[in-house]
């Protein structure tokens, strides 16, 4: 007899999964973008997004909602890819409610599905400094080819070059290395000395917050990274000659980690179940702890039980890297598909982790899943953690962005169907 999903590891049992998505009621999906509904790409502004699985979405009404360290605004944001993907101008889409709900730069960025977007419990000066900090990381870059080996190609393009290395979001400015990494084949060391000439630009900018007034006010989130120090800082991962390591270098508001965006998000969606917040209506992102055992107890000291969802929690940003002895566990969606494995612990409602393979876009420091057939039966005998690792992927797409989407659309279809 099969397990139910809850209890597999990296379960191929897409209908299962389906089912779990189109008939279960109380329901709270949670998704990462990149990677997962649309291939990772070296430059964010040529990114796609399907029509079909946008309005797929819109079946799971208030049981669907977005947790990325994207942006939904500016250039650069979610909802430019969502107007182009339907060519559509905003107000017909605010119309349609045709935008991604949920939480963007890694929690502190809200969006209903009419475009609305606020930024709760961000101060006007601290998105003030934001504003500032794509000048830094351009800055950065020049300064550091003037003393550091240019390749031609960069030399030839440096002012494209550059402004795809800049990303100008509103809440997370961010340096982003993928278009840059390529040029350095022959000369990784000049490519690891960028990477942390970059690292300390953004520490000294961390600086220069405390300097005004806004010490509490930062962090650096490195992506993909190694895991976080015991002080909670995230590990940069250098770069060699097979992988890329840490690509995107974002200067994020303090509290804007996914997993405290878990809590916002069920906050919010039992506030629309019962009429009430359990955590409180101006509950946000930034007022939770970074630790999982405390979100836990957070959760488990003001949720009723009985009122709990099913959680299903998908991303594609899991690392565990061997670095001498010690094996660093990482990656953007790990503490916050964590968080989702331990709540089920606790309130035991079959709670799913889902890891999407993003490993086939143009992107190099993502490590594919291993397939092997056993019995006639596809199985994967290698995911992305390791043997002691803490975090249990329930289900898994080989195929990646692709396979999730077309998958994902089949449920949005039973789903309606049902209702």
């Amino acid at each position: 007899m099969t397990s139910p999903l809850h209890q597999q590891i990296l379960s191929l049992d897409h209908d299962a999964f389906v089912q779990t998505l189109a008939s279960t009621d109380n329901l709270l999906i949670i998704q990462d973008l990149d990677g997962v509904c649309m291939q990772l790409v070296n430059d964010p502004i040529t990114r796609q997004i399907s029509p079909d699985y946008v309005t797929a979405t819109q079946a799971f009404g208030p049981h669907f909602y977005v947790l990325t360290n994207g942006e939904h605004t500016g250039r650069r944001g979610v909802n430019k890819l969502v107007e182009r993907a339907f060519d559509s101008k905003p107000a017909d889409l605010q119309a349609k409610n045709s935008y991604l709900p949920g939480l963007a730069a890694g929690g502190v960025q809200w969006q209903t599905r009419d475009g609305q977007c606020s930024h709760p419990g961000v101060s006007e000066a601290e998105l003030a400094f934001l504003q500032e900090v794509p000048r830094h990381i351009q800055d950065c870059l020049r300064d550091f080819f003037k003393t550091h080996p240019c390749p031609e190609q960069l030399a030839q393009n440096f002012d494209h070059y550059l402004a795809t290395a800049t990303l100008e979001n509103m809440a997370s400015p961010s340096a982003n290395l993928n278009s840059l990494y390529p040029l350095f084949s022959e000369d990784i060391d000049t490519y690891v000395a960028l990477q942390k000439a970059l690292k300390s630009r953004f520490e000294s900018l961390l600086n220069e917050a405390i300097a005004q007034g806004l010490e509490d006010s930062f962090f650096i989130h490195y992506a993909p990274n190694l895991g976080r120090e015991e002080s909670g800082q995230e590990i940069v991962w250098f770069g060699d000659a097979q992988q890329s390591g840490t690509t995107d270098f974002q200067f994020m508001l303090r509290g804007a980690i996914k997993e405290a965006g878990v809590l916002a998000l069920l906050n919010h969606y039992t506030f629309q179940k019962t009429g009430q917040y359990p955590l409180g209506e101006g509950f946000n992102a930034r007022q939770a702890s970074y630790s999982i055992d405390q979100l836990v107890k957070l959760v488990s000291a003001s949720f009723d039980p009985t009122l709990m969802p099913t959680i299903v929690g998908i991303g594609d940003t899991v690392t565990s890297q061997q670095q001498g002895e010690q094996i660093k566990r990482g990656g953007s969606d790990r503490n916050f598909l964590q968080l989702i494995q331990a709540l089920n612990q606790s309130f035991n409602k079959g709670n799913l982790t889902v890891y999407v393979d993003s490993s086939g876009g143009e992107l190099d420091n993502r490590v594919p899943l291993e397939l092997a057939e056993q019995d006639g039966v596809k199985q994967v005998v290698k995911g992305p953690g390791d043997a002691q690792d803490p975090l249990q992927l329930n289900v898994a797409f080989p195929g990646g962005h692709e396979q999730y989407c077309q998958v994902f659309e089949t449920a949005a279809r039973k789903r309606a169907e049902a209702a």
